[in-house]
């Protein structure tokens, strides 16, 4: 009976973690521009995956669709690439575990559904890995734009959307482990360049 019970368990985290992954996937603030020293704000510029927006004081948003996929940046694509893969393998995951359940009748033997709840664990490890590869790539990119001192356009810091993301690949490995934070060396203090 233990055994069913972490296996309904652990197949209801995963599950939570696909659904955590494909609920960042069209999350509209993926980074914000930051209004750190800025007295008077009169436009917040918002970006995601798929569209760039400005919000003007008033709150009226204009948003425009990134026209093409080959003019788009390198990390774009990959950040699009590796996060729809991680809630494909996700899906395909799930239905690998659902089967490979002992408390299911469908699988066959014991020793087959052992095989297959191997490979949905595979499966699940390799989606969290696209999902935290793909948000740990996006957040090097603003990360290394808000603090190059030559970088002159608009500065884009973190939204909310890192944690989620990085909570979700975290389910997908059962949850274990403990986040650790550090202070940021002076390299990569914010006033280090004034």
């Amino acid at each position: 009976m233990a055994s069913t019970a972490s296996e309904i368990i652990a197949f209801m985290v995963s599950i939570s973690g696909w659904v955590l992954v494909s609920s960042t996937l069209p999350t509209d603030y993926w980074k914000v521009s930051t209004i750190d020293g800025t007295v008077i704000t009169t436009a917040t510029y918002w970006a995601n995956l798929w569209k760039t927006c400005v919000t003007d004081s008033t709150g009226v948003s204009n948003c425009k669709d990134f026209p093409s996929m080959l003019a788009l940046d390198g990390y774009i694509q990959a950040c699009r690439g590796l996060m729809i893969a991680a809630v494909s393998l996700g899906f395909f995951g799930s239905i690998f575990a659902l089967f490979g359940m002992k408390c299911t009748k469908v699988g066959g033997s014991d020793k087959m559904k052992a095989k297959i709840a191997c490979l949905a664990g595979i499966v699940f490890i390799l989606s969290g890995l696209c999902s935290m590869t793909g948000c740990s790539l996006y957040a090097n990119k603003i990360t290394t734009e808000f603090f190059d001192p030559l970088y002159v356009e608009q500065k884009m810091g973190y939204a909310y959307n890192g944690a989620t993301s990085a909570m979700s690949s975290r389910t997908k490995y059962g949850g274990e482990g403990n986040f650790k934070t550090t202070n940021p060396s002076k390299q990569f203090d914010k006033n280090a360049y004034v």
